[in-house]
């Protein structure tokens, strides 16, 4: 318990400490300190192999507000074996996507975030068992709406800041990527 404490209390310090992170002039037109770029690389291999990139590219429109585009590519690759340690199956999946994020800050690092996106995805199974084996594929679209939260935690000089958000699908179409999970994520913003 005493852990929570120590956290809520440094995260507290870190805001009050970062409260001037991000400009607050009422300068008009484009202002290029404000992009965002960013996004998250995960990557796991042995029998389950998995590779996901999710670039992201943003502005950041006043204190209180950004938004964005997000893409999403996730390729994976599985080796079913049997108890003999013999493959008896191989999983591929992947999927393409991307759509549109925005981001409320009620306070200067802690975010509402909201995420609607479309996704192509591709399955394809081969089973050896049967002789010759048989490939199973497929391909379909899954719609998502993302929404959660998160905490930007700034680094460095600049607009640059960690990112950890929570987010979950809440259309749950029956083909969604996020298969009634929630969907955690960490990545770094870089500012310009």
């Amino acid at each position: 318990m005493k852990r929570i404490y120590l956290a809520v209390i440094l995260l507290i310090c870190a805001q009050a400490a970062t409260a001037q992170f991000y400009k607050t002039d009422t300068a008009r037109g484009f202002d290029r300190s404000r992009l965002m770029v960013g996004g998250s690389f995960g990557a796991g291999f042995g029998d389950y192999t998995l590779v996901n990139i999710s670039p992201i590219i943003g502005y950041r429109f006043s204190p209180m507000f950004a938004a964005g585009v997000a893409l999403n590519a996730q390729l994976s690759w599985e080796k079913l074996r049997g108890y003999d340690g013999e493959i008896y199956a191989r999983y591929n999946y992947n999927m393409f996507g991307g759509g549109l994020w925005g981001r409320f800050y009620p306070i200067p690092q802690l975010f509402l975030q909201a995420q609607p996106e479309y996704n192509s995805i591709g399955e394809k199974f081969r089973d050896y068992a049967p002789d010759p084996p048989v490939t199973t594929k497929t391909r379909y679209g899954a719609p998502a709406l993302l929404l959660g939260g998160g905490y930007a935690q700034p680094i460095g000089m600049g607009n640059s800041a960690f990112v950890i958000m929570i987010l979950y699908d809440v259309l749950q179409d029956e083909r969604s990527p996020y298969r009634n999970r929630p969907v955690i994520s960490a990545g770094v913003n870089v500012g310009f």
